[in-house]
């Protein structure tokens, strides 16, 4: 809101939430920022920002694959992949594609819908929580901390089922996510 009489900018304080109040300065033009938390909002808001952004991409796209499924349900999947390896020319006798055949053809019509709801129940949570974030609602770090931290044991298991240095990475991610959001939420405490 701004007051005509005092030249003073000002907002409310909206759920335990600090707003910025501006002061103008009447003879200089120039604008003081309240400076209680602005570095340490800067920082938080990039920290917040960064998951948000990790977490919208997921989100969008496991949509993707959601609807990718959806187009394959029907269809000769396997025949399918073989095609799309010949356009793009791939060697099908590589052994990860030989196993990527075997493990699509064990795929029937009754799989790819579970894994169709999976991947859109995934899918709406990531998008909820990286919406969240992004407009830095402390109820969404709440929720991210909860869903990243309950998934860590079971990518632990996977780890050590098949080793991966893609699966330690994302194990890394989640694991840097969590902490940060403690860490934040202890910090801004209302």
């Amino acid at each position: 809101m701004f007051d005509a009489r005092d030249g003073r900018f000002g907002a409310r304080e909206v759920s335990g939430d600090t707003e910025l109040t501006m002061v103008k300065s009447r003879g200089s033009g120039k604008s003081q920022g309240s400076r209680e938390n602005g570095a340490q909002r800067h920082a938080h808001s990039r920290g917040l920002l960064l998951i948000a952004a990790f977490k919208l991409f997921k989100g969008l796209a496991l949509l993707a694959v959601g609807f990718g499924a959806r187009h394959l349900l029907g269809q000769n999947l396997s025949a399918n992949v073989e095609h799309w390896l010949d356009l793009l020319r791939i060697d099908p006798h590589n052994h990860y594609i030989h196993r990527l055949l075997e493990k699509i053809a064990n795929v029937d019509e009754h799989k790819l819908k579970q894994l169709r709801a999976g991947t859109f129940l995934y899918a709406t949570l990531f998008l909820i929580e990286g919406t969240g974030l992004a407009l830095r609602q402390r109820w969404a770090e709440y929720v991210t901390i909860i869903s990243t931290s309950s998934l860590i044991p079971i990518e632990v298991y996977e780890i050590m089922k098949h080793y991966s240095a893609v699966k330690v990475a994302f194990l890394l991610i989640n694991i840097a996510v969590v902490v940060y959001l403690i860490f934040e939420l202890r910090r801004n405490r209302v």
